[in-house]
């Protein structure tokens, strides 16, 4: 007896070891990046955003709220808590335009679905969370795209004159996407901590540019790249909030757009609406919002209200139509959202993916495309 459970210990201790071994080995793969040091570390020791060892919302956040499990009882209940209409039954419909063909000096914002956008303004091509891969996360069939909504590759694209990235999370900072723009991408703009991925990852060191909240980057005459609060928090596999969750706004001449990545609502909406003077379009987190989770996430009439308080003409949606999070349907931030922006003074703008829009073509109309799935 006493053989036999020497026997079975040891062999529960070699598959441990294999285990562990393995879980390392994986973990080297390159996606994961790597944590900020040197110059990078020192300049985020420096902010007075990060307390203790990690970056901190402008107003408290609490991650959990509501009937909250836990990090683990969230993630099972995502997993296995089945809602039907988590995905849609069909194939979502999506266009692929030549990117390449547009008129470069004409401004045009293109939803590529989720929370990314390529944009062009005053002669500027800009890529803000590029993610072309059907999965977002760190391992297959945990966060797969629907059917239909990745109409675009990364040699879809002209050259690149900014890659904007909002912070580190699978669905907006995409490894594969990343490195095959590499070649065509002359400026990398994002929050501090974040340039140690793009280093690790073989980007030029002189072309990553890492700020913190409220700061401002000229690098070319005609356009200034405002790098903003957020309200979320960051972390790619085991760490937390060790890099910069980041917002953006674009101020050219004769345009201003802003772009809020992942955020819960608060009052920073108004303070840059009122700083900034208003936008032309606002592209605004308005999906994967849950109860338990509902200070880093708006809902769609959250969103209405930021849109509100940022003074935009024109809503466009995020965080919404490629891939689901929380437990709600599919397109329930589409519909919500159509309520929410009902009698309102802006704009609400929800074209299929890939399309084109034009922010000074006020005819410009768009489908209720979403709506297939139910009809």
């Amino acid at each position: 007896m006493k053989k036999w459970l020497r026997r079975t210990a040891l062999v529960l201790l070699v598959l441990g070891a294999a285990l562990a071994a393995g879980s390392y080995a994986y973990l080297q793969h390159p996606k994961f990046g790597a944590l900020p040091e040197g110059e990078s570390l020192r300049a985020i020791e420096a902010s007075p955003h990060y307390v203790d060892g990690e970056f901190r919302n402008l107003i408290d956040t609490p991650m959990r709220t509501g009937e909250s499990r836990g990090f683990v009882g969230n993630v099972m209940s995502m997993l296995f808590d089945r809602n039907p209409r988590l995905a849609p039954d069909m194939a979502l419909p999506s266009v692929r335009r030549d990117l390449k063909a547009l008129d470069p000096e004409e401004d045009v914002v293109v939803w590529l679905g989720h929370s990314s956008y390529f944009v062009q303004v005053a002669g500027h091509r800009i890529l803000i969370d590029p993610v072309f891969s059907t999965e977002a996360a760190p391992a297959p069939y945990l966060n797969t795209a629907f059917a239909g909504t990745t109409p675009y590759t990364a040699d879809d694209f002209p050259e690149i004159d900014y890659l904007l990235i909002t912070h580190d999370h699978w669905d907006h900072l995409d490894y594969p996407s990343i490195a095959a723009l590499r070649e065509r991408v002359r400026h990398v703009v994002t929050g501090l901590g974040m340039g140690e991925y793009f280093r690790h990852w073989d980007y030029p060191a002189e072309n990553i540019y890492e700020a913190d909240w409220n700061s401002v980057l000229e690098l070319d005459p005609d356009l200034r790249i405002h790098v903003l609060p957020a309200r979320h928090y960051s972390g790619r596999m085991l760490t937390r909030n060790k890099t910069l969750w980041v917002a953006f706004a674009l101020e050219a001449p004769q345009r201003n757009l802003y772009f809020s990545g992942d955020s819960g609502y608060g009052p920073h909406f108004r303070e840059i609406g009122e700083r900034l003077g208003g936008f032309d379009v606002a592209a605004l987190d308005m999906g994967q919002y849950d109860s338990r989770w509902a200070n880093i996430h708006m809902t769609p009439e959250e969103a209405a209200q930021a849109a509100l308080d940022l003074d935009t003409q024109i809503l466009l949606p995020g965080h919404a139509g490629r891939f689901s999070i929380a437990a709600h349907d599919w397109d329930e931030p589409f519909e919500r959202i159509v309520k929410a922006s009902e009698d309102q003074p802006y704009r609400l703008v929800v074209p299929i993916i890939g399309e084109v829009i034009r922010p000074d073509d006020e005819f410009q109309e768009f489908s209720r495309w979403w709506a297939t799935d139910s009809e």
